[in-house]
Formats: C-alpha cells, sequence, structure tokens
C-alpha cells in the first residue's frame, strides 16, 4: 500500500451518513457469509444496539473497509447481555466498563491489518474517554487477535448460529502496558500507512517521567507515612539534610497560620530575598512553583514546532519531554560520549552553537553524570553564542560547586542567557517546590503575563526566604556531602564497580561491568527489598543498559543501601540471564 493520503487507510468515528454501509457490510459478513442472520432483501443489517454504539470506521479510497463497535456505559444493555447473564459474568458493570463489539472487516481485505488498526482505535478511544475496563466479545477462530493486546478469556463460551464466540476482558491499563512496552515500533509503522482521524491522538500522551517510585512503596494515599522508615528513596535527588533550622521553625511555630493562608500573590518578598542575596535587581527574578513548572511555562511560551532547540545528551527526562511531546519542535542532541567519560567538548560546542538555535538547554552541574563545567569554559562559550536567541542554563546543582560558580550576574544583564535555579535539592525544600529563573528584565516580561498568581505556596516562600539566609548551615551540608559521596564511591568500587563518573553533585553515576547483570533487574531486585535506585538509561544515547544513578545519604542510610546493593549484585549474578523476547504483533501492510 503506497504511503499517500489517498491511500492510506482512514480511521474515524462513523457519522450518520455511513451508518447504512455499516449495516450492508454486516449483512455480507453475518447473514451471507457466516448464515447467522437470514438474508434480507435490502441486503440492510441494522442491530437495536446500534442506538447506544459508537463506530469506529475504516475506509479505503473512500469505500468501507470494516467498522468496530463500541458500547458505551450509559447504554441500556451490551450486546453480550442477548447471550449471558450479568450474573454469569464475572465483572463488575460499572460507569468504566466500556464494551468492544462487532469487529467487522471486507473479506477481500482481511489481510492487511484492517482488524488490527480497527482494534487499537477501539482501545484508544476507550482509554481517552476516561474507561477503566474492556469487555469484549471475539468469534473463536479470530481469538488471537484480542490475546495478543492483552485481552484475556474469563471462560464464558457462547454460539450465535454456527459461530463461536468468547467473553474476555482487560484493564486498560494492562492493555496499554502491553502494546507500550512491547510493540511501540511497530506501533510507529503501522502509523504512517494509516490516515487518522479519530479527534484523539494516535499514541497516548506520554506523561513525563522523573523518578519517585518509592511513594508506591510508602502509599501515595499517605495513610502509614511510618513506612517511609523502611524505604530508602534513592532514585530521585532530594537533600539528605533537613531544611535550614530557622526555615523549619518558621513553619512549625506558624504551621495553622500557613496552612489556611494564601500567599503573596507575586511572591514579592521571596523575590527580594533573592535578588538580596544574588546580588541582582528585582525585575531580574521570576519564582515558580519547582523549576519544572517554569520549563513547562517559558518553553511552551518561547517555542514552536519549527523551533530548532539543541540540548545536551544525556540530560534530564523534563527537557526532552516539553521539547519533543509537548512542543514538539526540532530537537538535536549533544552528545557527551561516554568513552570520553561523558567530559563537555567546549570548542565542538562553540562550532555546534555557530549554526544557530532558537534555544541550547545547559544543564551544569550535568544530570545524570554530576560532572561540572568551570565558570570560565561556560563563559567562553557564551562569549560565542550570539547565533542562539536563548541559552538556558540549569544550575540545580550549582551550589554543590559553590555558589561562586552561578552565571546569574552574568544572566541579569545579558541579551540571551537565562539561569534557572531550584531550591528543592540544594536548600531541602524539595517537597514545597520553589525555584526562579534570572534573566535580563525583557526576557521575562512575556512569562510574567502568563504566569498564575500564587504559583508559590505560602510554605514554600517563607521556608526558600529563610533558606537563603542560612548560608553557613549549608555550606557545611555541601562539604558533608562531598565526603559521604567519597565513602559512597569507595563502597561501589569495592564491590568491583569501576567505570564511576566523578561528579560533584549529591549523587553518583556509575556503569555495571558487562559481567554483571543490566541496570533494570538490579533496579528491581533492590526495589524488592526497599531500595529505590534510578536506572539512566533512557536519560541519553550513550549511556547503555548498565547505567544507574545513587542519591547520596547521611552515612548510616548509605550503608544500608551498599549492603542493600550488593546483596542484589549477588542475586543477580547468581541467575542465568535471559534474552528479551518480544512477540509480533503490528506489522506493516
Amino acid at each position: 500500500m503506497k504511503n499517500n493520503t489517498e491511500h492510506r487507510l482512514k480511521i474515524s468515528v462513523a457519522g450518520a451518513d455511513e451508518l447504512e454501509s455499516i449495516y450492508r457490510l454486516r449483512h455480507d459478513v453475518y447473514a451471507t457469509e457466516l448464515g447467522q442472520y437470514e438474508s434480507r432483501s435490502d441486503e440492510s443489517l441494522p442491530d437495536a444496539g446500534d442506538v447506544a454504539s459508537v463506530y469506529i470506521a475504516a475506509s479505503l479510497d473512500g469505500k468501507l473497509a470494516g467498522f468496530v463497535g463500541i458500547t458505551h456505559p450509559n447504554s441500556p444493555q451490551y450486546s453480550v447481555d442477548k447471550f449471558l447473564s450479568r450474573e454469569d459474568i464475572p465483572l463488575t458493570f460499572d460507569d468504566q466498563l466500556y464494551e468492544i463489539r462487532a469487529l467487522t472487516v471486507k473479506e477481500d481485505l482481511r489481510g492487511f491489518q484492517v482488524a488490527t488498526c480497527l482494534m487499537y482505535a477501539a482501545f484508544r478511544w476507550i482509554e481517552s474517554h476516561g474507561g477503566n475496563h474492556i469487555v469484549a466479545v471475539g468469534r473463536s477462530e479470530v481469538l488471537d487477535l484480542y490475546l495478543r493486546i492483552g485481552m484475556k478469556p474469563i471462560g464464558k463460551t457462547f454460539k450465535c448460529g454456527a459461530v463461536t464466540y468468547d467473553l474476555m476482558s482487560a484493564g486498560t491499563h494492562d492493555v496499554a502496558d502491553r502494546i507500550r512496552s512491547s510493540f511501540q515500533s511497530r506501533l510507529k509503522r503501522i502509523e504512517k500507512y494509516m490516515d487518522w482521524q479519530l479527534g484523539i491522538a494516535f499514541h497516548s500522551p506520554a506523561e513525563c517521567y522523573h523518578g519517585g517510585a518509592f511513594f508506591d512503596a510508602i502509599g501515595d494515599q499517605f495513610d502509614d507515612l511510618d513506612r517511609r522508615k523502611d524505604i530508602i528513596s534513592a532514585d530521585v535527588l532530594d537533600a539528605w539534610y533537613p531544611p535550614a533550622p530557622l526555615a523549619r521553625k518558621a513553619l512549625t511555630d506558624h504551621m495553622g497560620f500557613v496552612m489556611r493562608t494564601s500567599p503573596p500573590t507575586r511572591s514579592d518578598g521571596l523575590v527580594k530575598s533573592i535578588a538580596e542575596v544574588r546580588g541582582v535587581r528585582d525585575d531580574c527574578i521570576l519564582t515558580g512553583g519547582g523549576s519544572s513548572s517554569l520549563i513547562f511555562l517559558a518553553f511552551r511560551q518561547w517555542l514552536n514546532p519549527s523551533s530548532r532547540v539543541l540540548v545536551l545528551d544525556p540530560t534530564y527526562g523534563e527537557y526532552l519531554h516539553v521539547l519533543e511531546q509537548v512542543v514538539k519542535c526540532k530537537v538535536e542532541r549533544f552528545s557527551l560520549k561516554r568513552s570520553a567519560g561523558y567530559q563537555l567538548n567546549i570548542e565542538s560546542l562553540k562550532k555546534k552553537l555557530a549554526e544557530g538555535f532558537d534555544l541550547f538547554v545547559w544543564v551544569n552541574p550535568n544530570s545524570p553524570t554530576g560532572l561540572h563545567v568551570s565558570k570560565s569554559d561556560v563563559e567562553a562559550v557564551l562569549r560565542e553564542s550570539s547565533t542562539c536567541k536563548r541559552v538556558w542554563i540549569d544550575e540545580t546543582y550549582i551550589e554543590y560547586a559553590g555558589s561562586e560558580h552561578s552565571l546569574e550576574s552574568l544572566a541579569s544583564q545579558s541579551e540571551n542567557v537565562i539561569v534557572c535555579k531550584s531550591m528543592s535539592k540544594v536548600y531541602g525544600l524539595s517537597g514545597l517546590r520553589a525555584a526562579y529563573l534570572c534573566a535580563s528584565p525583557h526576557q521575562l516580561e512575556e512569562l510574567k503575563v502568563v504566569t498564575p498568581p500564587w504559583s508559590v505556596s505560602l510554605p514554600a516562600q517563607i521556608a526558600a526566604t529563610y533558606a537563603l539566609h542560612a548560608n553557613d548551615y549549608y555550606a557545611m551540608r555541601y562539604w558533608e556531602t562531598k565526603d559521604l559521596r567519597g565513602k559512597l564511591v569507595q563502597g561501589l568500587s569495592a564491590m568491583g564497580i569501576t567505570e564511576i563518573i566523578p561528579g560533584i553533585a549529591n549523587f553518583v553515576m556509575f556503569h555495571l561491568p558487562e559481567t554483571m547483570d543490566k541496570a533494570e533487574s538490579i533496579v528491581k531486585t533492590c526495589r524488592d527489598h526497599g531500595l529505590f535506585l534510578r536506572n539512566v538509561a533512557g536519560m541519553g544515547s550513550e549511556v547503555g543498559h548498565r547505567a544507574m544513578r545513587m542519591a547520596v545519604k547521611d552515612e548510616e542510610t548509605n550503608n544500608r543501601m551498599l549492603d542493600i546493593f550488593r546483596n542484589a549484585l549477588n542475586q543477580s549474578n547468581s541467575i542465568p540471564r535471559k534474552d528479551e523476547i518480544h512477540e509480533p504483533i503490528f506489522t506493516a501492510y
């Protein structure tokens, strides 16, 4: 089948004008071909359930190729009600149960994946409309089509005419996991042969992932927060130390007031404190509820699909998510080579930036590597970045190098430099969510217009303000972090891990030797014992399947962490590895 609009399979919700074509195809298949119904002189076979059904149609060259029906939970009955009593069906018929029914394809097109496309379309429609569970009735001879996407028979069969049907069900989350974990590449291949007009995205939009799986073990409904004592949350990079004493006291002494009171609308007091401590003007600061919120805000305002953006690779998932999934602009990756220890080649970067970009995203110190580029080298690059409309420098971990390495002062007077500063990780305020941008006023004006009021909570404003003035307290914590990180590196080295990246922040990135199992397996084993680590394979093209990141904790927790990790390595290496087997499902026409 040719890859052009004229010959692509059109997938759409059937309109009233298409129902007669559906009735005629239904007559061809179920009356003439299968003999389930008597032939009608008008060769049209409507159904009582049609009124309550949504039909998704597949058309080729303007002619109906097939269809599938979806019964909404608000419908007076499901098609299965005609054959089985609900008391005999082990399902809960609630407002989140959708039915897939009457999957039908024109006889001469049954070898062209039309049924597969319709089945996927039905699933996406149900998923996007909030369905949690699916029930389906499928002919026994085509049962495999349902099974391959994760539907499971529930032990009920019945006949209509000479045709045997199986009753199946599945949770939409289970089907989604099945499709996206095993068949994503095949979906991409099949997509280009389709004219998708269903009114929803072909793929369910991917959510931005940033670790934090440890709350699955603690309980994200917070019913027993004491469970946190048995969990080591080293998959996100929260500080191992508490916030400054004065910050904690300000909140605890006035907790009732703080919890019930609306904050200053524009965080004016916090802005003044930041400007004072950083030595810049108030109008050079824009606060937000964490750096992620500022990334989403700024990039959506500044960029569009035609924008060209350069990012370092590896880097934070937020950046790639916003750029590729939300803005959908043109992203180029400047690769930090594993063979070079992920060190940034300054001269190569200068040459690349000379090509001209709308935005360059520079995380320094880098995550996941923890490597820091000196202030003088950064400034050397910036002096030659005039062809780049904006340079975004993320300094989330800069305090571990020393606040004197920050480029906030330069950004406040620059035409194209914006510094993004999180106050979560270095000040121990991750749970409160506070961050800011520092740039010249003209860079922030249009962002301030689209920033909602009360974007930073009152607890966050209070704690961040006090934290900014506790330099001595935090300076001591940064020195302690350096010592703890060194001991963590020693512990990993003693286990035979030699490829450890010499970062400066509150985490350690390393590569497992080829003789050990992949990171995914080790992470899973550690989780079974209460230790949550980060598999960083998805953060860069060079890192491979044995790259991991471990947050620095206090000495006692670090020792617990190393013990669990050592046991996980021993356990995984005693079990023979199995290659991943991916069952094919979607194929091109």
